[in-house]
C-alpha cells in the first residue's frame, strides 16, 4: 500500500485548494506564531530556505518579518496556491524534491516543518535530505526539523492500526508496518448521512536518535531539541519535537 502511493500524486489541485484553513488548525495563531518567531530568531540576518514550502503557511509570515525566504516544492498546484497569496519575486520557489533540488545562493537557515521529512519513504532519501540541507547552508548554518514521535506504545499487541483522533465529523487512523517503519495516515471527514471523504498519506517514521545519526552523517551537530516551538522540555512523553542541527563554523 505505501509503496504504491506517491506524494506527487497526492498533492494535486484538489488537495492544494483545500489545504489552507486560515485561523484554525495548523494555521491558528497559537500554532503559527511561535513557529515563525523561533525561525526568525534562528535565521538572524541571513536568508531562509524552506523544504516542502507548500502553500506558504510558514514562509509568508516569515517573509513578512523581513526574512528573505526561498522554497523548494515538488507540487506545482501547491506552489500556485502560494503565489496567489505572495508574489513570486517575494518568495521564489524551485520546483523539485527536497532530496535533489538546488536553490541558488547560501542560507543561514534551512527548515522542514510539520513532519515533512517523513514524506520521504526510505532511510536513504531522508539521509540525502540532510545532505541537501547542508549543501545549501553557510558555515555555522542551521537545519530545523519539526517531527512527530512514533507512538508505537499505543499500538495494541498484534494490531496494525490505531485511531489517534476522533470527533463527530473527523476520524484519524494510522496503519503501521513496523518492519519497514512505514505508516499510512487515513483522514476520514464525515458529512451528513452516510457521506465521508478519505484522504491518505504515506510516511516513514523516524526515531529521534535515528534522526540524530542522519544529521551526523551530513556533518551536523544537534544544537537543541524541544517538545514544541515555544521551547518546552522534550521528555519521554512528548508527542513531537523541534530539533535544531548546526554545521560547524569551520568546514
Amino acid at each position: 500500500m505505501v509503496r504504491l502511493m506517491r506524494h506527487q500524486d497526492i498533492w494535486d489541485i484538489e488537495a492544494a485548494e483545500s489545504y489552507d484553513t486560515p485561523g484554525t488548525g495548523m494555521f491558528a495563531p497559537d500554532v503559527l506564531g511561535p513557529t515563525v518567531e523561533r525561525l526568525a530568531e534562528l535565521a538572524g540576518d541571513g536568508r531562509a530556505l524552506e523544504f516542502a514550502i507548500g502553500t506558504g503557511r510558514v514562509a509568508i509570515p516569515l517573509s513578512e518579518r523581513g526574512i528573505p525566504v526561498t522554497g523548494i516544492e515538488m507540487s506545482p498546484p501547491m506552489v500556485a496556491q502560494l503565489h496567489k497569496k505572495a508574489d513570486e519575486a517575494a518568495i521564489p520557489v524551485v520546483l523539485g524534491d527536497m532530496v535533489t533540488a538546488i536553490a541558488p545562493g547560501d542560507y543561514t537557515l534551512v527548515y522542514l516543518v510539520f513532519n515533512g521529512i517523513s514524506n520521504l519513504l526510505t532511510q536513504a532519501e531522508q539521509v540525502a535530505c540532510f545532505r541537501n540541507a547542508a549543501r545549501h547552508l553557510s558555515p555555522g548554518g542551521r537545519f530545523v526539523i519539526e517531527l512527530w514521535v512514533p507512538e508505537l506504545r499505543k499500538l495494541p499487541p498484534g494490531q496494525q492500526a490505531m485511531v489517534w483522533h476522533s470527533q463527530p465529523d473527523y476520524v484519524g487512523l494510522d496503519t503501521y508496518d513496523v518492519l519497514l517503519q512505514q505508516v499510512v495516515s487515513h483522514h476520514f471527514r464525515i458529512g451528513e448521512g452516510q457521506e465521508a471523504q478519505l484522504f491518505r498519506s504515506p510516511h516513514r517514521y523516524i526515531w529521534p536518535t535515528e534522526l540524530d545519526l542522519m544529521a551526523q552523517l551530513a556533518g551536523f551537530e544537534l544544537e537543541s531539541r524541544h517538545a514544541d516551538w515555544a521551547r518546552s522540555d522534550f521528555t519521554a512523553e512528548s508527542r513531537s519535537h523541534v530539533s535544531v542541527y548546526r554545521l560547524p563554523q569551520d568546514p
